[in-house]
C-alpha cells in the first residue's frame, strides 16, 4: 500500500496491514513523522513530537510482529492530548504554567502502550481546555486541515487536526463540555465521548466535577471502537460497528437555551441524516424534547467556572496564563460557595429529567454545533464574558450530556457550500456506546466520509 494512503487508512486498517505484513511499523511511523514535519508548521497540531522514541517503539513493534506476537494496536501511530499525563513530562493542559513533571503515564497512555500503540506526540489544546477553539497568545493558533483560515475547534483541536491531516492513525481527546465532539465536527471525523467513568482518567480523580470524559477521535467508526476496546477493557465495542439493529431515534433541533439560531446548513445536515436513518429502516421521530427549560445552563456555568478556578489554583505558575484564561478563573473564584453546591445538587434531577427521553427512544439526533467552524481569531476582540456567551450558544447541544454523563458522538454529515465539514450528534442512554457505534457504523457504510481528504494536506 502507498504510504500516504496508509497514513489516512485509520487505526483499525493500519493494525490489519501491520499484522498481515503489508507494511512495517517503522515505515508507517517514519512517514507520519515526515508528514508532521511537512504539515505541522502550518497546522500547529502538536505541542511535542517524540521522534526518537516513536521510531524506537516502531522497531520494537516490528520485532514483536516478526516473532508472531499480537496486540490490538501493535505498531499503530497515535497521538494524545496534552492534558493526559506522560511520565517525565509536565502535564501542561495547554499552558506554559506547569513545571512539575508527572511520575507516571496516565492510565490511558499506559493502556495504549500495553496494546502496542506508538505514541508519536502530544497534541495542543487551549489553555485549561476552556474554549471551543485551540489558540493562545504564546502558542499561536492550531488550524483546520480543511481550511487554514479556520479553527479545528477545541479543546481537543490538536488531536483532531492531526488525525484529519493524516499525521497519525488515531488520537485521544478529552471532553468536558463538547471538547471531543466539537473538533471532530470541525474536521470531518468521528469523535466519541464515552459515558462517565467508562474510560479511566487516572491519576485524575474528578475531572471538572465529573464533566470530563476521555475518548477517541478517528477517521472511521471502527477505529474508535478498537480504541475503546483498549481503553475500556472487558467491553467489546468492535462488534457493535457492524450491527444491523433497528433503532428508535428522536430528532431535535431545539436548543438548550432560548433564542439561539441554528445555521440553515447545519439544520439541513441533521434533517438529511434523519432521512437517511429512516431510509435505513429506523423509526425516526421529530421530538424536540423539553431539555432547555430546567436549570441546566446555570448548573453548567457554575461547574465550569468553578472548575476553571480550581484548575488555575493547582498550577505551578498561574501568572503565565493568558489574560482571558485568568479572567475566566476569576469569574469562578467570584462564585459563592453555596451557588456551587446548589449547582452540584441539581445534577441528579437534571440527569433524571434528560434521560426520560431514552425510556422511549434509543438515540437522540441533534446538531453538534449551531454553525460551521469558527475562523481563526474570530472572537479575539470580544470581552471574556461575551466570548463565553458566544461559545455557549455555538455549543448549546453538547454540555448537557457531560452533566448527565451520557455517551455522545459527533458523526460527519457532509460539507458546507464552501467545503467545511458538517456533523450531527448522536446521544444514547447512560451506557449506550454500542447503540451509537451501531448507528454510526450504518451511517458510514451508507454515506462514506473518509474517501474525501483535506485538499491542502494530501
Amino acid at each position: 500500500m502507498d504510504l500516504t494512503d496508509a497514513c489516512f487508512a485509520g487505526a483499525a486498517r493500519q493494525a490489519e496491514l501491520l499484522r498481515a505484513g503489508a507494511l512495517t511499523s517503522r515505515a508507517l511511523v517514519a512517514e507520519c513523522l515526515r508528514r508532521i514535519d511537512r504539515h505541522d508548521r502550518t497546522l500547529n497540531a502538536f505541542r511535542l513530537v517524540f521522534t526518537d522514541r516513536a521510531l524506537a517503539d516502531a522497531d520494537r513493534a516490528d520485532a514483536r510482529l516478526a516473532r508472531g506476537e499480537d496486540a490490538p494496536l501493535l505498531g499503530v501511530p497515535v497521538a494524545v492530548k496534552e492534558d493526559l499525563a506522560l511520565a517525565g513530562l509536565p502535564t501542561t493542559k495547554g499552558t506554559a504554567a506547569v513545571d512539575t513533571t508527572a511520575p507516571d503515564d496516565s492510565e490511558i497512555v499506559r493502556l495504549l502502550r500495553a496494546a502496542g500503540a506508538v505514541v508519536v506526540g502530544r497534541t495542543r489544546m487551549p489553555e485549561l481546555g476552556l474554549w471551543p477553539y485551540t489558540e493562545s497568545t504564546w502558542a499561536g493558533a492550531t488550524r483546520n486541515p480543511w481550511s487554514a483560515d479556520h479553527s479545528p475547534g477545541g479543546s481537543s483541536g490538536g488531536s483532531a487536526a492531526a488525525v484529519a491531516a493524516g499525521l497519525v492513525g488515531a488520537a485521544i481527546g478529552t471532553d468536558g463540555a463538547g471538547s471531543i465532539r466539537i473538533p471532530a465536527a470541525c474536521t470531518g471525523l468521528f469523535g466519541l465521548k464515552p459515558h462517565r467513568d467508562h474510560v479511566s482518567l487516572a491519576p485524575d480523580r474528578d475531572g471538572w466535577h465529573g464533566l470530563v470524559a476521555a475518548g477517541p477521535i478517528t477517521r472511521h467508526v471502527a477505529d474508535a471502537a478498537l480504541l475503546l476496546d483498549v481503553l475500556a477493557p472487558g467491553h467489546d465495542h468492535t462488534a457493535a460497528v457492524t450491527g444491523t439493529r433497528t433503532l428508535r431515534i428522536a430528532v431535535s433541533l431545539r436548543t438548550w437555551g432560548r433564542g439561539i439560531p441554528v445555521d440553515p446548513e447545519v439544520r439541513d445536515a441533521v434533517l438529511d441524516t434523519a432521512g437517511l436513518l429512516a431510509d435505513l429502516g429506523h423509526d425516526v421521530t421529530r421530538v424536540d424534547p423539553d431539555l432547555r427549560d430546567v436549570t441546566g445552563p446555570a448548573v453548567l456555568a457554575a461547574r465550569y467556572l468553578h472548575s476553571a478556578a480550581t484548575t488555575e489554583q493547582a498550577l505551578d505558575r498561574p501568572d503565565r496564563l493568558d489574560a482571558r484564561t485568568r479572567a475566566v478563573a476569576a469569574l469562578g473564584r467570584a462564585l459563592p460557595a453555596p451557588a456551587v453546591r446548589a449547582a452540584l445538587a441539581q445534577t441528579a434531577k437534571l440527569t433524571d429529567h434528560a434521560n426520560r427521553l431514552f425510556e422511549h427512544h434509543d438515540l437522540l439526533l441533534t446538531p453538534v454545533l449551531t454553525r460551521p467552524p469558527l475562523r481563526v481569531g474570530e472572537w479575539n476582540r470580544r470581552p471574556t464574558l461575551a466570548a463565553l456567551l458566544a461559545a455557549a450558544r455555538m455549543t448549546t447541544f453538547l454540555p448537557l450530556w457531560n452533566i448527565t454523563g451520557n455517551p455522545a458522538a459527533s458523526v460527519p454529515a457532509g460539507h458546507t457550500r464552501t467545503g467545511l465539514p458538517l456533523a450531527v450528534q448522536l446521544v444514547a442512554a447512560t451506557d449506550g456506546e454500542h447503540t451509537i457505534l451501531t448507528a454510526a457504523g450504518q451511517l458510514e457504510r451508507a454515506r462514506p466520509w473518509t474517501d474525501r481528504r483535506p485538499p491542502a494536506h494530501p
